[in-house]
């Protein structure tokens, strides 16, 4: 028999757990705007800091009505201090810019107190104008705190919420199918559900916040793609050594592009959380073929 218990910390329970981890981090960003980050992060992490990253990817199953189109990841905004609505502002203008047919957000739009950030997240968010519009699904941060508020931010904001649910896109006849599940390490994933909505063929791209969670999606045989964040990439990522703290569940495949069985995955090293060495914010444009 199996059982499972609340996480369990210096006699604290996991509400209380919750609570003190959000308050940590928050204290950590304080702390660093306090002592000069901001003012330094101002300065020297302008828009030209944000790598925006091209790559062709070849999708066994995509149709030819499909062949050269222009999906647009991005991730990990973590709306703070530092990502303020006139920053994520100029970011949404420069993914506009590059002109996707179809825009992914993969998770983590907040690092703590929902409440605080949701009427900036919107008002950027909402200048979003891809033709086949934005897709979108929660991370664990965006768990921790009123994940309900978020939900209606992407409904106000006209995104596509794809928490455990599947998008269809077409041309024509073709289809080209975009499905997503809720937050891996908040227990909130139903793959078994997505499958069941999912159609037996076509080409299928998996929204994930987690990248670990490849392993499981590839196992299926049913997508193609997998779109990740959560890892930052490491975010400090020390010369011959590489990144000293990776978070669970971006271990395994942290940054950029990997084949896991038949399917593609890619993690992407998101736009917010400071500070970072070696590790500049994405924005990725796919050209599937």
């Amino acid at each position: 028999m199996t059982t499972t218990s609340k996480p369990i910390l210096y006699g604290l329970g996991a509400r209380a757990w919750k609570l003190l981890r959000t308050a940590t981090i928050a204290s950590f960003h304080t702390g660093f705007m306090n002592l000069g980050g901001l003012r330094f992060a101002r300065r020297h992490w302008g828009l030209d800091w944000f790598e925006i990253k091209h790559l062709t990817l070849t999708l066994p199953r995509l149709a030819p009505e499909f062949r050269g189109y222009r999906l647009l990841q991005i991730s990990d905004i973590h709306m703070d201090g530092w990502m303020t609505q006139r920053r994520l502002t100029a970011i949404m203008d420069l993914v506009n810019q590059q002109q996707p047919d179809l825009v992914a957000i993969t998770g983590d739009f907040v690092t703590y107190a929902t409440e605080l950030f949701v009427a900036d997240l919107r008002f950027a968010l909402s200048r979003l104008a891809p033709p086949d519009g934005t897709v979108v699904v929660l991370g664990n941060h965006d768990h921790w705190q009123q994940p309900e508020l978020l939900r209606q931010m992407f409904q106000e904001a006209g995104l596509i919420d794809l928490n455990n649910a599947v998008h269809v896109v077409r041309r024509g006849d073709a289809c080209l199918h975009l499905a997503g599940v809720d937050d891996v390490h908040a227990g909130a994933a139903r793959l078994d559900d997505v499958l069941a909505l999912l159609p037996p063929t076509g080409c299928a791209i998996l929204l994930a916040h987690e990248p670990d969670f490849a392993d499981v999606a590839a196992a299926t045989g049913r997508f193609d793609l997998q779109l990740s964040g959560h890892s930052h990439g490491g975010q400090i990522v020390l010369p011959f050594i590489g990144p000293p703290f990776l978070p669970v569940m971006g271990r395994k495949y942290p940054i950029g592009r990997y084949t896991v069985r038949s399917m593609t995955l890619y993690t992407n090293r998101g736009l917010g959380v400071i500070p970072r060495l070696n590790c500049r914010p994405e924005i990725s444009v796919f050209t599937l073929l």
